[in-house]
């Protein structure tokens, strides 16, 4: 019964993909669309192997995870160190709650040109931007998550005289935990297309920048094959994310 479930919740998630790529690519055979703006599957799958053949496909892609690795972990570290802060202290949350509401907001376009002009165009100036762009998830689950214990925990641990310190690691982190976890996975979905975003402007190497190069030279089998990228490893992300979520979360029978 539960291979039954599984196969049949497979068959479903994937009747949806598989019938555009049918309806693409007998259109493609058929010359029903410009191959100028949208390429037949056909050329796209052989465009992807040979990109993957030459290795420029993997190394521009373990280029842009490696600046969304050092990005996302100093955007997630800082996302939850002042999210902690804001959660416990209601003072510091006034005061900086103001802050948020107003750079929350701002698309990361617009601030590209300015992370530029602040940073250049090195390395330097991509980090900041994924960190900024996973920052805001991080912080905001983590400041619900925090604010959401049970107040009839933190009543037991007054009575029972408990330090501030054991507190916070027994009852309020262990409480927000699937909060933070959340915060993490919409985090890292955002760095993702923060760097594609990043290297689109400015990048000799990257995800964003075959993208960028493919649109320069009027290659739509190129930039395909870069989104269909794009796509794919955002969702494999996803998915260990989730695996790991699952692991750590080992007392939830909730489904996510």
């Amino acid at each position: 019964m539960k291979k039954r479930k599984l196969l049949a919740k497979i068959v479903t998630s994937l009747l949806i993909p598989v019938l555009i790529l049918v309806v693409w690519h007998v259109a493609g055979v058929q010359n029903k669309i410009n191959q100028a703006l949208l390429p037949s599957l056909n050329q796209t799958l052989e465009t992807a192997w040979n990109l993957i053949s030459d290795g420029s496909l993997f190394t521009n892609i373990g280029v842009s995870l490696g600046r969304v690795l050092r990005g996302f972990a100093v955007g997630a570290v800082a996302g939850i160190a002042i999210g902690t802060l804001m959660g416990l202290h209601q003072p510091i949350y006034n005061l900086l709650n103001s802050v948020v509401a107003i750079l929350r907001p701002i698309p990361m376009m617009a601030l590209i040109p300015l992370f530029i002009l602040w940073l250049g165009i090195g390395e330097s100036c991509k980090i900041a931007l994924i960190a900024l762009g996973s920052f805001w998830s991080v912080l905001l689950n983590t400041i619900y998550g925090i604010q959401s214990v049970d107040p009839k925990l933190l009543e037991v641990t007054t009575v029972l005289e408990k330090k501030r310190w054991v507190v916070l690691a027994k009852v309020y982190l262990p409480a927000a935990l699937p909060a933070i976890i959340t915060g993490l996975r919409l985090g890292m979905g955002t760095a993702w297309a923060c760097v594609v975003a990043a290297e689109m402007m400015a990048a000799s190497k990257g995800v964003g920048y075959m993208l960028m190069f493919a649109r320069e030279l009027s290659q739509p089998d190129k930039l395909m094959v870069g989104v269909f990228s794009i796509g794919l490893v955002g969702l494999l992300i996803d998915k260990v994310l989730l695996l790991i979520q699952k692991k750590v979360l080992w007392w939830s029978t909730a489904e996510t």
